[in-house]
């Protein structure tokens, strides 16, 4: 009798482990690629048999050795919704496919950031979201080095309505609105994006040949016994001991956020501003931020918001006491919910606890700070008071430690998990925000980003795959006199990749913000990239899809005489009769701020210090606000320079 049981339990485990598997990616309102053969795949047990019926139609294969299965269907026009059966030792069925156009999109937080942190910015797009035929996938962060996967992490598309568009990058949404409403056929979104990440996570082992040192490195994570080594020093290093609370404001008997607390010793300060700007110079730690306000009846008995613009790092925000949100990193907007128990009418005590640890701590200048309830507001910006409640000694290793090992910033790292299970699945092409964290290695990236386009259109088997990439937006405090600038040169690395065929660029140095590295427009940006997109994927050859680009320089005497390409239907200064940010220098490449004038299709630069010019640069910085040159289609000019 046990025999017979151990037999059935035998019996009963190979079915199970039978049991025919999909990727994630081919689920239930997924969008499948018109016009190109299409993959079907998956796992079972070797040599098992599999179907799968679509659209009238039956295909059958058998697992592999390995227990993979595919199978090919042909090429298809737009339409849905339809369902899909696959049998095998098990039945599964997807449900709601369209076919449509694929889009892989990817990158770094510029392409993760949502729409719902831009809400506030484009509440009508929230309201108007009702696209059911845009579907997207996005992918959960996953990183390894060490191999490449056969799935990705655990996702599902979602159809777009006003509900579901606020997980939806906004980059990718206006993209992928402004494809549908041009062609009128589904479009499916696949974002796979990490914030902060290096474009070499992006690439293959394969793509990395020709640059031997990162191969070295992905090869690192291959090697058992590197990891391991690493693991024992971070178990032989312990558990980080939880840190004592040295906060004053914390410990003392009153804590400085209770309505009870009556201040003593604090200072006064403006708000928004960084406290090192304001007589605080080197801190690090902790500085409470305590305001009074007065709140009339009106505001009170329902729920408001409180709005903090961004804090430089982490931040508790408390009133009258009761501690309404808190982010613990500097990038997100401060939007917190207020109930509607706590505000009282007349004097109302906000106060704020910010921990920095590096760099300026602080209220982001430019950004928004009120209080809204019932239709109303109250400015916030103004005079607070502070007072000092931990000052953080500087040690090594502040901050860190003792965290599983992360591969997201490492040669192949992400290629591995977040790229390579997605390449069966066909694919219209690929859109690419990024850049922001390979800015110290500028000119590096002239050749990382070629080298990404190719891998990938060689792991798809698509020599021509169309590719489009945003171009770094403006950032940081403007310079008033000519100066170098990295962010500058990784413009102009992306600039001449465009030298790569089938590819275009969506210049953004109008779209940025001096003070976020995650501005909030991304609508011209989705929409630039859409509009490269239509000329190289959808075939609109005569569409001006870009600013002008700079093509070629003569010296004509005192002056040199800039041609353009993508002038559209002509070269204008935007908002102003002069052009700005023109750079010119002589053989020393001392620039100045030049003199510049339309003529026809090409710009004219002169400086009456300059009697003889050799070399021109135009929005040559990090953040050059003010630079005026467009087409008349209303597209910015991308930056560049005559002196490489």
């Amino acid at each position: 009798m046990r025999a017979i049981l151990c037999g059935l339990a035998l019996l009963c485990f190979a079915s199970l482990s039978a049991q025919v598997k999909l990727p994630v990616l081919i689920s239930d309102n997924m969008v499948l690629q018109r016009d190109k053969d299409l993959t079907i795949w998956g796992w079972a047990a070797n040599g098992e048999k599999v179907t799968v019926r679509f659209n009238g139609k039956s295909y059958s294969t058998a697992a592999d050795a390995s227990g993979k299965w595919s199978v090919q269907l042909p090429k298809m026009k737009a339409g849905g919704p339809y369902t899909m059966d696959i049998s095998a030792s098990n039945q599964l069925q997807v449900k709601d496919i369209l076919i449509g156009d694929v889009w892989f999109c990817s990158g770094q937080s510029n392409m993760v950031v949502n729409m719902e942190r831009v809400k506030e910015k484009y509440p009508d797009e929230i309201v108007a979201a009702n696209y059911p035929e845009i579907r997207n996938f996005f992918i959960p962060t996953a990183s390894d080095a060490a191999k490449v996967h056969d799935d990705l992490p655990p996702g599902k598309w979602v159809p777009t309505t006003p509900k579901t568009v606020y997980d939806m990058g906004a980059a990718s949404y206006f993209f992928a609105k402004q494809l549908y409403q041009r062609y009128h056929i589904p479009i499916g979104i696949i974002n796979s994006s990490v914030g902060g990440t290096p474009i070499e996570a992006w690439i293959s082992e394969e793509g990395l040949q020709a640059f031997p040192a990162m191969q070295q490195s992905a090869a690192r994570f291959r090697d058992t016994a590197f990891i391991n080594g690493m693991r024992r020093a971070q178990q032989n290093a312990g558990p980080r001991p939880a840190p004592k609370q040295t906060d004053k404001g914390m410990i003392e008997p009153v804590k400085w956020f209770d309505p009870a607390y009556q201040p003593k010793h604090w200072k006064s300060i403006i708000v928004p501003g960084y406290w090192a700007d304001q007589g605080i110079r080197g801190l690090n730690g902790v500085v409470w931020y305590r305001k009074e306000i007065e709140v009339p009846a009106s505001m009170t008995g329902v729920p408001a918001k409180l709005f903090l613009g961004r804090i430089v790092d982490a931040d508790e925000a408390y009133v009258n006491g009761t501690r309404v949100g808190n982010i613990t990193y500097q990038y997100p907007p401060r939007r917190y919910e207020v109930p509607a128990t706590v505000l009282k009418p007349g004097k109302n005590i906000i106060v704020v606890r910010i921990t920095n640890t590096a760099g300026k701590g602080g209220f982001v200048p430019d950004k928004t700070y009120r209080l809204d309830a019932n239709g109303q507001s109250i400015d916030l910006r103004g005079e607070w008071q502070y007072k000092v409640g931990d000052v953080f000694v500087p040690r090594a290793g502040f901050g860190g430690g003792g965290g599983p090992i992360s591969q997201q910033n490492i040669p192949t790292g992400l290629y591995n998990t977040m790229v390579a299970p997605a390449i069966p699945y066909a694919i219209k092409g690929a859109a690419w925000y990024q850049g922001e964290a390979n800015s110290g290695r500028p000119e590096e990236y002239g050749k990382l980003l070629p080298a990404l386009i190719a891998d990938w259109r060689n792991k798809w088997h698509e020599p021509q795959l169309p590719f489009v990439f945003a171009q770094l937006p403006n950032f940081m405090e403007m310079n008033y006199l000519p100066s170098e600038s990295q962010w500058a040169q990784l413009r102009e690395s992306q600039l001449l990749s465009l030298s790569v065929p089938n590819t275009g660029m969506a210049v953004a140095i109008d779209a940025g913000e001096w003070n976020d590295i995650h501005p909030l427009n991304k609508k011209d940006v989705g929409e630039r990239l859409a509009l490269a997109a239509r000329k190289i994927a959808y075939g609109e050859k005569d569409l001006v899809a870009s600013g002008p680009l700079y093509q070629s320089a003569v010296i004509e005497g005192n002056k040199i005489r800039i041609s353009f390409s993508s002038a559209g239907s002509g070269l204008v200064a935007k908002d102003d009769d002069q052009l700005n940010y023109f750079a010119i220098a002589g053989a020393d490449k001392k620039f100045v701020w030049a003199k510049a004038v339309i003529e026809g299709d090409k710009v004219v630069v002169w400086s009456d210090d300059v009697p003889a010019p050799m070399y021109v640069r135009y929005a040559w910085a990090d953040n050059p606000d003010g630079a005026n040159l467009y087409n008349r289609e209303g597209l910015p000019a991308s930056p560049f320079r005559t002196d490489r």
